[in-house]
């Protein structure tokens, strides 16, 4: 099997419904942190990874996705006649030459191991990510999934991006027991979703994955489980039973843009890192609470 990672998959089929009336039309993978769309933040991420085919699974009202990753040509030929160089460079490189994009259609609403489960005939039988815009990872000096690829060729399991969560909150998370407390350890156990006092401990799989092709047959024996869909997580639950999977503490800031409260705290910090804007809303900012 292969140790490298050259594919992930996007499930960007969600309806959004937290962030309505917002996303009524516009997909919240399209909600913008400061100047980029989340979706283009995570593409970055799998791009500095080594990834080179992006996998999008979509559904209806999804087409702005595609058009973002696209050639636009009107566009581009406007900033060209105008002499906008950077803008114009902007556009063109939202992705590098050497990066495919393929959209899937999930034509049913059965989840996310349904949705990662419609990747399996461009993927095939190599090892490729997952990853969930939702779920924003400030690189620092290396991306989450870089970190993720980086373990996978040494230990070839699968791997899920896990960090501690508030006790109160694992109703919100896929929550693993685990072979002891460190970086990188085994996982015993996933529960989707488990009440506080039913959680085997705190420590929630966030976005990122990193998992091998023998998935696909897990998750298409998995029937529906929490809230009527094929989870994702008990398609890892099933894998568990014949392979290792390893729990990956990662390093790196999380923001839960699938939170209104996550989403306003990433265009906080964006904007105050940005290299226009930081230091003019850094003074905004200081000026509007100051006593």
């Amino acid at each position: 099997m292969t140790k490298t990672i050259k594919k992930a998959v996007f499930p960007v089929a969600g309806l959004g419904t937290r962030f309505l009336p917002a996303t009524k039309a516009s997909p919240k993978e399209m909600l913008p942190v400061v100047d980029k769309p989340l979706i283009q933040y995570g593409v970055e991420e799998a791009v500095a990874a080594g990834v080179e085919v992006m996998i999008f699974i979509t559904g209806r009202n999804k087409s702005s996705i595609s058009n973002h990753f696209d050639t636009a040509y009107e566009l581009e030929m406007e900033l060209e006649s105008r002499n906008k160089t950077a803008l114009l460079n902007l556009v063109r490189n939202i992705v590098p030459p050497h990066v495919s994009c393929v959209f899937i259609r999930q034509s049913m609403a059965l989840g996310l191991g349904h949705a990662v489960l419609c990747a399996e005939p461009v993927v095939g039988d190599e090892p490729f990510a997952v990853l969930l815009a939702d779920d924003l990872i400030e690189d620092g000096d290396r991306g989450c999934l870089a970190q993720m690829v980086d373990v996978f060729s040494q230990t070839g399991c699968s791997i899920l991006a896990t960090e501690q969560v508030p006790p109160a909150n694992t109703g919100s998370y896929g929550i693993v027991d685990t072979d002891g407390e460190g970086k990188l350890v085994e996982v015993k156990s996933i529960v989707e979703k488990p009440k506080p006092e039913e959680a085997p401990s705190n420590r929630g799989v966030v976005g990122r994955y990193v998992l091998t092709s023998k998935i696909f047959q897990h998750l298409s024996q998995t029937g529906r489980g929490t809230g009527g869909e094929i989870q994702l997580t008990d398609g890892i639950a099933r894998l568990m039973e014949k392979d290792k999977v390893m729990a990956y503490a990662f390093d790196g800031q999380r923001y839960d843009c699938g939170s209104k409260l996550g989403y306003l705290q990433a265009n906080v910090d964006y904007a105050l890192k940005h290299e226009q804007l930081g230091a003019g809303f850094e003074v905004w900012i200081k000026n509007r609470f100051s006593s």
